[in-house]
């Protein structure tokens, strides 16, 4: 039996051959599938629903686009799919790829991303969070509604999760919320959500 090692792709190919694929996400070169079900849509689309009424309330020129990949600048071929995405409208106007694709290269356009966690947990909890940090996102959410990561993220016993990761000095201080509790959002100061409510039915 021979091992055949996974297909290495540059940034270019993947957008030229998964660009319009949301399934798929490009992390050092290595095609990833998100494994998108139909629970993990509705929990991203009610994720991604609650901040739109927050942003509409606020009137903050915010946007949360349909698709989005994010391109690290320091990750030759990585392109991030984040589940749900939150873009400052000012800030587009320097975003090189913009206006031909939904891409943004630069940190400080993105106020927010959310993560719904699927079987590859450890490009959420993992990878991502020093990815987002990199970039200076401000804040990222990994929303485990299934209770999928490990031990050490999520603690034992394994129960739905919702980690807001809110950055202060380059690092991202994590603050866990389970079943029941009321998540603090530090960008949505009046946000009243609970893990329960988006869980899917």
């Amino acid at each position: 039996m021979t091992y055949t090692p996974p297909k290495i792709l540059s940034f270019e190919e993947f957008i030229t051959e998964h660009g319009d694929n949301t399934r798929y996400e490009l992390i050092d070169g290595e095609l990833r599938d998100m494994e998108p079900t139909g629970p993990h849509e509705a929990v991203a689309g009610n994720i991604a629903g609650r901040i739109y009424v927050e942003i509409f309330h606020s009137k903050f020129n915010w946007i949360v686009p349909k698709t989005c990949l994010i391109k690290p600048p320091a990750a030759e071929a990585t392109a991030l799919r984040p589940d749900v995405i939150v873009l400052d409208k000012e800030q587009l106007a320097g975003e090189p790829l913009w206006q031909k694709e939904p891409i943004i290269c630069n940190g400080n356009t993105i106020k927010l991303v959310a993560e719904v966690v699927s079987t590859n947990w450890q490009d959420d909890y993992a990878r991502k969070v020093e990815e987002y940090a990199f970039l200076n996102i401000t804040e990222y959410w990994i929303v485990d509604f299934r209770g999928l990561g490990g031990l050490q993220f999520i603690g034992n016993p394994k129960r739905p999760t919702f980690t807001v990761c809110q950055l202060v000095d380059g690092v991202y201080e994590q603050h866990q919320y389970r079943l029941g509790e009321v998540i603090s959002s530090y960008l949505l100061p009046n946000l009243r959500m609970k893990l329960d409510d988006i869980m899917p039915s």
